[in-house]
């Protein structure tokens, strides 16, 4: 989905589990490769957002500033869960989506994989891979991995975060045409990025009137976001009916500012399971429903 990689989420917090209550006939559509890209892991990294431990209820506090705050003692993440959602454009059926935890080592992994199908296949075929790496003991992110297959594109990212130095590594590869480029660019001493950020939203309480604003980092750029907490929804998917929470995700700087909304609806559970994703950009929508949980 430029890719989404290519936007970032700067979480205001204070306290572990705060968050700072919220006050009162198909078109015919030419989708850039890049786009489908940008939209298709906007949806996936939301849909990574879920956590498997009851936070405490919000509190209310004045916001030191951005900052990643480590999970709480014995916290634990769903490793070896994975989640396999069945992709609408339009109500047609445009792909699958599959996303899973494991840990690796004293890293955690979240892997994302993306494929067109249907109709969308007739104009533009995709193949995503997406990998990120994380400090489990701080939510910092450590390294992101992507190799792009859209229509006649194709690509490979490598972006690795220098916490010594403060400094992003970028190396992007055009695989088709034989480029590559290399860039550096200042990081604070923790950031999130836009596939593991999620994980850590999901940690918040997620109680409906309340909102956080954070910040990823995708190696070049950050976009602020703002995602509100709205209400209390009931879901039927193909894997079941569930109670879920909706939340509204929005950028409120950068390029997307006033473009895009997404919205997503979690299992109202301690697992804040992503059950539900409807991403609108220009060009139509994309929903994402869970068909099944797998192991």
């Amino acid at each position: 989905m430029k890719s989404l990689v290519q936007t970032s989420i700067r979480v205001v917090r204070q306290n572990p589990g705060t968050l700072r209550p919220r006050f009162p006939h198909s078109p015919r559509v030419r989708v850039r490769p890049v786009t489908y890209s940008l939209c298709f892991l906007c949806a996936v990294s939301l849909l990574l957002a879920q956590g498997t431990r009851r936070i405490p209820p919000a509190t209310i506090g004045t916001a030191p500033g951005p900052r990643i705050v480590p999970p709480p003692p014995g916290y634990r993440f769903p490793n070896g869960q994975s989640y396999v959602y069945g992709v609408e454009w339009h109500l047609f059926n445009a792909g699958t989506a599959t996303v899973r935890m494991d840990s690796a080592d004293v890293q955690e992994r979240v892997t994302a994989i993306g494929d067109s199908a249907g109709f969308v296949n007739t104009f533009l075929k995709v193949h995503d891979f997406f990998e990120a790496r994380f400090d489990p003991r701080t939510f910092c992110s450590l390294h992101v991995s992507k190799h792009l297959e859209e229509g006649s594109r194709k690509g490979q990212t490598e972006l690795a975060f220098d916490y010594v130095h403060h400094k992003s590594v970028l190396d992007d590869k055009n695989l088709k045409k034989g480029e590559s480029r290399h860039t550096e660019n200042d990081i604070p001493g923790c950031v999130t990025d836009v596939v593991s950020g999620f994980y850590y939203l999901a940690s918040l309480p997620l109680q409906p009137g309340t909102f956080n604003t954070f910040v990823v980092s995708d190696g070049v750029r950050t976009t602020d976001v703002t995602a509100y907490v709205e209400a209390r929804d009931q879901v039927k998917v193909p894997a079941g009916s569930y109670r879920t929470v909706r939340v509204k995700a929005e950028p409120v700087s950068g390029p997307l500012k006033g473009k895009t909304a997404i919205l997503v609806w979690f299992s109202d559970d301690p697992n804040h399971i992503p059950v539900q994703m409807r991403s609108k950009l220009g060009w139509g929508t994309l929903v994402f429903r869970l068909q099944r949980l797998g192991k």
